[in-house]
């Protein structure tokens, strides 16, 4: 073969593959979207409706909780703005009588800690001793949970 028909090959042969590439890429997006398998087959059982719909959430911020901790040489201060996961049928009146409480058991529970520890803490490991100690206060007070989860959307360290 000459030169001139091996350029052309492999000129062909990468577009090939850039377009099927293509092709592959859209039909994942679109089936992500759809909810579809990537080759168009629908799974069509309840597993994964139920799974689908259990995957919506609502989410209720609790913003601006300010906690004071003293430091070694000063005094330092946190300001979270947390999130809370609930179910989509959540309702949202009840999550608002709660912020109070999240509120102060956060408060007691961070400024208990030290400044050293809580700047070292990761933010997923600050996420689940937040989650814990909500959890504790809110089944001593023998008050039902409506929130599966705690999100740190926002740490500002001063």
């Amino acid at each position: 073969m000459t030169m001139p028909r091996v350029l052309l090959l492999l000129v062909i042969f990468n577009t090939l593959v850039v377009v099927g590439g293509t092709i592959f890429n859209y039909a994942t997006l679109k089936s992500m979207q759809t909810g579809q398998a990537v080759l168009g087959i629908s799974a069509g059982n309840a597993g994964s409706e139920e799974q689908e719909a259990n995957s919506e959430y609502r989410f209720f911020p609790i913003e601006k909780v300010i906690v004071s901790l003293k430091g070694e040489s000063r005094e330092h201060y946190f300001v979270l703005d947390l999130v809370l996961q609930t179910d989509l049928e959540t309702d949202p009146k009840k999550l608002e009588q709660i912020d109070p409480m999240v509120r102060n058991s956060v408060v007691a529970h961070l400024s208990a800690m030290t400044f050293e520890t809580l700047r070292g803490m990761p933010i997923p490991e600050l996420q689940s001793t937040l989650e814990s100690a909500l959890f504790d206060d809110f089944a001593s007070k023998k008050l039902a949970m409506p929130f599966a989860n705690v999100l740190v959307s926002k740490l500002i360290v001063q």
